[in-house]
């Protein structure tokens, strides 16, 4: 009974203003095409069209009238185009002389899930599609005679694009974001995650951090939940934000900053500084209007801190390497600290990582009651202070018995041993932290088979039915190395829903095989296999004479002397990885290095570049200040080869002052950057994470700060291999030259590399998540004023969100922010 009528007419994608048509109108059209002796009698009228990201189309036609009190009937079918991951608006208009029932239906191309389908105005996020896909969708009204009408609109989706105008560099106090964007601060330093503890005061004298959200906010992960609180891997309502905490601004958590008095640290700003570390779990939820709030009394939230209890699992648990005091048959330990980068698994765990956790001992004098074995390793691990970063050996106790202080002092007593004193707690540190978010009642599990280093992060790369799994970890230091773990266990998909997570962890991350990689001129590389046997002694170096390996437990908690022996690529400090949910590639930050370290004559094929970074109008930079981000893709795409190809995905740069030695990718104004750290790929159950996944890029930088806050980029990637092999001319200081050839991927361009976002001063941007729908984008703000004093903050932050300003004197906080789309749509597209 209906007929369709082709109209031009205007539309809106989200970022592009209604075009404006001169068209006759939608009501003048279905005059000239129907009248009124031609409609059904006592059927309502209707006509259908399509909105893209939240223009509004006029269409509709007026009721019938006291002449004619039967309605029109209008039927019309309009088309338009979008791209994955916007949203259409799709608006019925119906008239008739009683009530009319609305009805919206798909009735062809991929599945799109309506919102208001029984209204007349229903909408949709465009789905995920590999190149132009049609959907149509019909409307019916039915009137309270049971008679239907219907009208059907047609939408064509590309593939997915970002959609949004790079944002400019900035110095400003607050989370800048693109237009038609919102930011909602989340959880703060402080906040309280028990519903018996105070709101904080933020001025130095709030206590029981064992209940607050700890300081230097890092790495972060959503675990969602049911209304029921279950876990659920597809809720974007409701879930749990687990995150990292770093470090601290101490300056701020006391009146005055931390204070010794005669040479002692006091135990209540110990304690205090302590459980600032560690890792947080609170529940959030999404309300009504999409207001994003955190649950103060949620049964959920957790902090893991440097005083709870853990347990040791793989092949060094139990080892005379791990015994203490506190766990003499080297079983468990107390806690984790540094925790930097993360991991996620599918059956639903955490892992925290342990990052720079050397400085926090205190060990010096002790030479005489080590062995030059210990003396070794101790100096390759830098667990060499004379005092521990925040003096918390020198604590006084009230309760002597209480060792919580004693153990960060390292030393080795005279006639004492590894169950005496404390000379092994270092031994405890450094590992891979496998927690579940959802039970509170399971210790933590250090995993000891993936190595004990600086460690990063732990990510995965992608799980395939069948095929062992693999983890790479990077060292975040300079000059150090790139691993990778493969697991005994092949991956059954069956696990990922398995009740007790930690078991298989057990499964998983107990059992396997220790890599670290070898970079070729070429673009290929190996994973050399750090296993018993295989490994060489350690070279004597320097004051350090050559080390033997006693066995497996030995080169896993010495890996690093480990990556020494196999003579594995030395690299630009190598930070977090990201994995390609698409291709499988491996992405691997290497936020920079210095001259000592990365020196003119010194650098290779993946390290390629010396040059000089002027910052300010004086201060000179050499070696690699702005960094680089490394690709890999593995021999057959199988997580546990052993060789694999490479290039450089992208090099920082300030492309107002360098040559093309040094921008290398062609950055220009509106993407250029520097330092990049933290890396992810957005999920795959939305369209940000398909086809062509988003690349989130964040940077943690010094270099660069002479022109921009940090910030955090994203970026849409090719593949390994689609740029080319360039030789550049590196310059050192004097005016020295030397050339080195290396490999470099496609160059940037804006539909690629964007600025979505610029923090706070003195910020690191660190740790990204999206709900699983991909609508909201958490983001990690660490240690804004991180330069200043308690009399003088030199940030107010997030007090200066709202406004840009805050009464003087307010001290900054780190903290997590929600970023979404104003028109509902995914984040970025």
């Amino acid at each position: 009974m209906t007929e369709s009528t082709d109209l031009a007419f205007g539309y809106t994608d989200g970022d592009v203003d209604t075009n404006n048509t001169a068209n006759p109108t939608l009501n003048a059209l279905i005059e000239q095409r129907y009248s009124r002796r031609d409609t059904l009698r006592s059927g309502a009228s209707a006509a259908a069209v399509a909105v893209f990201g939240g223009g509004v189309l006029a269409a509709c036609d007026s009721a019938g009238d006291a002449a004619d009190p039967f309605p029109n009937l209008i039927s019309v079918g309009s088309s338009g185009n979008t791209s994955s991951g916007r949203v259409v608006t799709l608006t019925g208009q119906a008239t008739d002389n009683g009530a009319i029932t609305s009805a919206w239906v798909q009735t062809s191309g991929p599945a799109a899930t309506l919102i208001g389908a029984n209204t007349p105005n229903a909408s949709f996020i465009a789905p995920s599609v590999s190149g132009p896909t049609g959907l149509t969708f019909q409307y019916s009204a039915t009137d309270s005679a049971g008679q239907t009408t219907q009208g059907s609109v047609a939408v064509t989706v590309a593939p997915a694009e970002m959609g949004f105008t790079s944002i400019a560099k900035n110095k400003n106090d607050v989370v800048t974001v693109p237009a038609g964007y919102t930011v909602t601060v989340m959880t703060r330093l402080g906040d309280p995650i028990a519903s018996s503890v105070a709101a904080y005061k933020n001025d130095g004298t709030d206590t029981n951090f064992a209940q607050r959200i700890g300081d230097h906010g890092d790495a972060l992960y959503w675990y969602g939940l049911t209304a029921a609180g279950a876990r659920d891997d597809n809720s974007s309502v409701r879930g749990l934000m687990v995150q990292n905490h770093e470090n601290l601004n101490d300056q701020y958590l006391h009146p005055n900053g931390g204070t010794t008095v005669g040479g002692a640290r006091p135990e209540a700003e110990a304690i205090k500084e302590i459980e600032a570390h560690g890792v947080s779990v609170t529940e959030y939820v999404e309300g009504a209007n999409r207001a994003w709030t955190y649950v103060q009394n949620s049964a959920f939230n957790r902090r893991i801190t440097p005083n709870t209890e853990v347990v040791f699992n793989g092949p060094v648990k139990g080892s005379a390497w791990l015994r203490t005091p506190f766990s003499t048959d080297g079983t468990k330990g107390r806690g984790t600290i540094n925790n930097c980068a993360n991991g996620h698994t599918l059956w639903g765990t955490n892992i925290t990582c342990e990052e720079n956790w050397a400085g926090y001992f205190h060990r010096s004098g002790d030479d005489a009651q080590r062995t030059a074995r210990e003396l070794v390793a101790l100096r390759r691990y830098g667990v060499t202070s004379s005092s521990g970063s925040y003096g918390w050996s020198t604590v006084i106790p009230a309760d002597a018995s209480n060792t919580t202080f004693r153990r960060w002092d390292a030393r080795a007593g005279v006639g004492g041993s590894a169950t005496t004193d404390w000379r092994n707690e270092p031994n405890q540190f450094g590992w891979c932290v496998e927690f579940d978010p959802y039970d509170k009642t399971q210790a933590p599990r250090k995993r000891t088979a993936l190595g004990r280093l600086g460690h990063e992060g732990a990510w995965f790369g992608k799980f395939i039915s069948g095929k062992k799994l693999a983890v790479y970890l990077g060292d975040d230091s300079r000059g150090e190395y790139f691993y990778k773990f493969v697991s005994n266990a092949t991956w059954n998909p069956a696990d990922a829903q398995a009740t007790d997570r930690l078991a298989i962890g057990d499964k998983y991350l107990d059992a396997g095989t220790l890599y670290v990689a070898k970079f070729d001129a070429n673009g290929t590389g190996t994973w050399v296999p750090l296993v018993f046997g295989s490994v060489p002694n350690r070279p004597a170096a320097g004051a350090d004479p050559e080390y033997v390996f006693a066995d497996q437990v030995d080169i896993l908690v010495n890996t690093r002397l480990a990556g020494d022996a196999v003579g594995a690529t030395k690299m630009d400090r190598p930070e977090w990885t990201a994995t390609n949910n698409v291709t499988g590639e491996i992405y691997l930050t290497l936020t920079n290095n210095n001259a000592t370290l990365r020196p003119l004559g010194g650098t290779d094929a993946a390290n390629p570049r010396h040059y000089n970074d002027v910052r300010g109008t004086s201060t000179n930079q050499f070696g690699n200040p702005n960094g680089h981000i490394l690709r890999l893709r593995e021999n057959a795409d199988d997580p546990a080869a052993t060789g694999f190809t490479w290039d450089i995905y992208l090099f920082g740069a300030d492309s107002a002052d360098s040559n093309s030695d040094v921008n290398i990718s062609g950055l220009t104004a509106a993407n250029d950057f520097s330092s990049p750290d933290g890396l992810w790929f957005s999920r795959p159950q939305n369209a940000g994470g398909l086809v062509k996944p988003l690349l989130w890029i964040q940077t943690d930088d010094g270099a660069f700060t002479d022109r921009t806050n940090n910030q955090m980029l994203v970026a849409m990637p090719g593949t390994t291999g689609d740029g080319a092999s360039v030789t550049i001319t590196n310059r050192g200081t004097g005016g020295a030259t030397a050339t080195q050839t290396t490999r470099r991927g496609a160059l940037a361009t804006d539909a690629t590399l964007k600025r979505f976002l610029v923090g706070p001063v003195e910020c690191e941007i660190t740790g990204v998540d999206t709900t699983p729908d991909g609508r909201t984008l958490f983001v990690g703000i660490q240690h804004p004023g991180e330069g200043g004093t308690p009399a003088a903050p030199t940030s107010s932050w997030p007090a200066t969100q709202a406004t840009g300003t805050a009464p003087a004197g307010t001290r900054p906080r780190s903290a997590i922010v929600a970023i979404t789309k104003n028109d509902g749509g995914v984040v970025a597209l």
